[in-house]
Parts: structure tokens; sequence; C-alpha cells
């Protein structure tokens, strides 16, 4: 791995499982030093730490529960005191609740809107207020914000849908100071929020690929949009899904 982000300070919101964790890594290998959050997994969160820490990355994992306003934002206070700035921001931390439309209940769509929306632009916000010129802000979203693809996503969708345009609005507020804000829209991809095998042979016949993605590949494209490379890409939503929506 180059060290294309040695010096650089990173944040990465639900970074203990899934894809936030795979971004942990690749941006620390990158040389960024990375803080995350986590809202459960103390036990993965400590794990990738001291993982990252023998490979003599700089590492700081942060309680936060993303559905708590206060503490997203002191997880960015806590990150800019800990490493003395703030140059990357990717708010990954997300939830999936799928239920019919008629048993789906409002306490479920509130905390599926708080975590995958609100807080996405409660982090942001206080992201920007530390951040200079060459700043990146990279959101994860999904493919269903444009393909809902089977029945009872239509919340997560609609979430998804409110990232993608949030990411555009943004790009056009913060693209005057220089920093960019970029959307990821993964496809079917094998992580903790879709474990199930059943699930991964349903969803192979619809991908190009005949495949699942890998947290490792999403991570890729996220440290591309935090490099200097990405300077010119700003207000994009870029699909990585094997060909989902071909």
């Amino acid at each position: 791995m180059s060290q294309s982000l040695s010096g650089k300070v990173a944040l990465v919101t639900g970074g203990s499982r899934g894809i936030g964790a795979a971004i942990v890594r690749r941006l620390a290998a990158d040389g960024a030093a990375v803080a995350f959050t986590y809202a459960s997994s103390q036990d993965k969160a400590k794990k990738i730490v001291d993982e990252l820490a023998m490979a003599g990355s700089k590492t700081l994992s942060i309680h936060a529960d993303s559905a708590d306003t206060k503490a997203v934002q002191h997880a960015v206070e806590l990150t800019v005191e800990h490493f003395g700035g703030l140059d990357i921001l990717v708010s990954n931390a997300g939830i999936l609740i799928l239920n019919p439309l008629e048993e789906y209940s409002l306490e479920d769509f509130d905390r599926m809107f708080a975590i995958n929306v609100r807080a996405a632009f409660v982090g942001i916000q206080a992201a920007a207020r530390h951040m200079k010129h060459g700043g990146r802000i990279i959101t994860i979203g999904s493919v269903t914000a444009e393909r809902s693809g089977f029945p009872t996503s239509a919340v997560y969708s609609m979430t998804k849908g409110a990232i993608a345009s949030m990411t555009r609005g943004l790009a056009r507020d913060l693209g005057p100071r220089g920093i960019t804000v970029n959307n990821i829209q993964p496809g079917p991809t094998q992580t903790d929020m879709n474990p199930h095998e059943d699930d991964h042979e349903r969803l192979k016949p619809l991908m190009a690929l005949g495949r699942l993605g890998e947290d490792r590949e999403i991570a890729g494209l996220a440290a591309y949009l935090a490099s200097a490379e990405a300077g010119f890409v700003t207000g994009a939503s870029l699909t990585i899904d094997g060909g989902y929506l071909a």
C-alpha cells in the first residue's frame, strides 16, 4: 500500500464491522490516523484498534450511538482533540429494518431515518467546521436509492435516496471551500448486514459478475475518494454493484 493519506486524519462512523471496518483498515494502511465510532460491537472495536496498533497505525475507537445527535457531534470533537484536526469523514453508520408496509412501525421509521440520514447530516455539519481546503466527505449510500429491488425495503430505500440528494446539495455548499462530498452506493455485498447464505444465492443471478461484492472493494473506492487524485470529483453518487443495476 502507498502512504497516500500520510498526515491526514479520518473519522469513520460505524467502523467496527462490515464495510466500515474495511474502510478503517484501508485508510490506516494508506497512512491516515483513523478514529471510528461503534454502537455495540466493543470487542470488535478493540480488536481493530489492537490490530492496527501492531501495524504502527494511529487509531481511536469512540463509543457513539448514531441515533444520538450529541454523541455524533462529540465523536467529531474527540477526533479533532485527539489527532489535532480532521481531513476525512466517512459517514458509514446505518441500519436496515425490513417490514411490510402494513406492519412498519413509526418507531422503526424514525430510528432508521435518525441513524441513516439525520446522523449523516449532523456528522457532516460538525466535521465541516474543522475541515480545511482539500477536505473529503464520503457518505455510504446504497443502490436501493435507484432500485429497491424487493418488497419491504421502501423505508431503507428512502433513506438512501435522501443521502444521494443531500450529497449533491452539500457538494454545492462546500465546493467553494475546496471540500469534496461524494456518495458511494454499494450493491449486494457480503457484510454483517447481509449474512445469510440463502440471500447470497438468490442475489448472485442478478449480478452481471455473478457474485456479491466484498467489503474491501468498497473500501478501495472510499480510499480513492479520500485521496488527492479525487480532487475534481464531487457531488457524485458512485455505484459499485457488480452490474446489479446494469
